[in-house]
């Protein structure tokens, strides 16, 4: 019981050894801060938090969600093509891949789809 006493506490400071020379070696400067802050939808996490928000990012955010989505939901249209036959999975995913196209439309004639104001 001893020796393994003895071992953890070697353990243990051999450990806060490396970590106190990982603390004075490590080359830590001011201009790494933009390197180390994350980056979130094109803010900067030390500035001030009240500025305008782009709508771009979310228009984009939410085409994405929506079109996940429907990607999401075209697997079971293959699988459903193993269970009925050519003609009714054929009429499924038709209406399916129009309500997408109509969808993709609606959001090309918004300006959606555009970067620029």
């Amino acid at each position: 019981m001893l020796m393994i006493m003895y071992m953890s506490m070697f353990i243990m400071l051999i450990s806060n050894i490396f970590m106190f020379l990982s603390i004075i070696l490590s080359k830590k400067s001011f201009s790494d801060r933009e390197k180390s802050s994350p980056f979130e939808c094109g803010f900067d996490p030390k500035s001030s938090a009240r500025i305008p928000f782009s709508l771009h990012f979310f228009l984009i955010t939410v085409i994405f969600l929506i079109f996940d989505v429907e990607i999401a939901l075209i697997f079971p249209i293959i699988k459903l093509f193993k269970l009925t036959n050519f003609i009714i999975w054929s009429k499924i995913s038709f209406f399916f891949i129009i309500i997408l196209l109509i969808g993709l439309y609606h959001e090309w004639n918004q300006n959606m789809l555009n970067w620029t104001n």
